[in-house]
């Protein structure tokens, strides 16, 4: 498997972050500024240059005003799109 960075998922899930940040009509900084952090954060995000952990990932979402549940299913929907079916898993 290829480094987590450079696959199709990684760019499938950054994606969907700019989308909800759009959708929740904040700017790079409106949204970095919410979370107290630099505008460059966000960029950084955006860009690929910077992973977030689970954490971080759940803070974006607080600050989308989306459930993290709607992140993933979100992300899931995003690659279906791309032919990269999830891992089906029993709830």
């Amino acid at each position: 498997m290829s480094k987590s960075l450079y696959r199709t998922e990684t760019k499938v899930l950054l994606e969907v972050l700019r989308e909800l940040r759009s959708e929740a009509g904040l700017t790079q900084t409106q949204c970095s500024q919410a979370l107290g952090r630099p505008q460059s954060f966000i960029s950084d995000v955006e860009r690929g240059v910077r992973r977030l952990d689970l954490i971080q990932l759940l803070d974006l979402c607080r600050v989308f005003g989306v459930s993290l549940r709607t992140l993933i299913r979100r992300f899931e929907a995003h690659l279906a799109r791309h032919d990269l079916a999830p891992v089906d898993e029993e709830e």
